[in-house]
């Protein structure tokens, strides 16, 4: 087996199981094992496939380093903004989601979207996807390419599979929840980050491209014109 079918091997088994244990899986092992239970189970299984894939990359690389496109100027410019978005939904994701119940009270309705949540109503999972859609862009190899579909995989349907979960325990509840909101970010046109999100994804978002040339990868983001 080659160093590329290992790594496509570990990144179905960790977008895999993710998929498994948070949905069909879950409630049989809950009942097994406890919520506790199945929590440290969950992140053993998380942290085993993460680190398989983590061990399987560097080979991959190697195997065929040789990018599949040039990204070009425009391409790299694109990546630069597109990493900047993504770090600001992740940073605002961080504060409480309009949508996330409240322990041990009945669900009886939705706060409005504000904040990143009025961009989209998954800014983690598009922090992620982003973050993906940015590497591939800019280092097309075929290690790569896998990685990155497998992180945006996780995070975009993983984000519709979350859609679908709380259909089915609110119902209606949801329905007018998510009439009030986009999957897509932007979809119900322009809003604004609030300060916490802009100014933390910004700050996050310059130390990370910072990081990835002070480490000895490719240098990234505004960095590059200080290279």
């Amino acid at each position: 087996m080659t160093a590329l079918a290992i790594l496509a091997l570990a990144s179905i088994a960790f977008v895999g199981t993710h998929f498994l244990m948070s949905h069909p899986l879950r409630a049989p092992i809950v009942a097994r094992l406890g919520e506790r239970g199945f929590t440290l189970a969950y992140t053993v299984v998380s942290f085993g496939t993460l680190g398989w894939m983590i061990w399987a990359y560097p080979e991959a690389s190697a195997e065929a380093p040789q990018p599949l496109w040039n990204a070009g100027r425009a391409g790299f410019g694109a990546a630069t903004v597109l990493m900047w978005l993504g770090s600001v939904l992740f940073v605002g994701s961080l504060r409480r989601n309009p949508a996330f119940p409240r322990p041990g009270k009945p669900v009886r309705s939705f706060d409005d979207p504000n904040g990143v949540y009025a961009i989209t109503r998954h800014p983690m999972m598009w922090g992620f996807a982003l973050w993906a859609l940015v590497h591939a862009i800019v280092n097309p190899t075929p290690a790569s390419l896998v990685l990155s579909a497998a992180i945006a995989i996780l995070a975009l349907v993983g984000a519709r599979l979350q859609d679908a979960k709380k259909e089915r325990l609110v119902g209606q509840i949801w329905h007018d929840y998510r009439a009030r909101t986009s999957f897509v970010p932007y979809g119900k046109g322009l809003h604004s980050a609030d300060a916490f999100a802009l100014i933390g994804g910004t700050l996050l978002w310059l130390a990370a491209t910072w990081a990835h040339g002070a480490l000895g990868y490719r240098p990234a983001g505004i960095w590059v014109l200080f290279g």
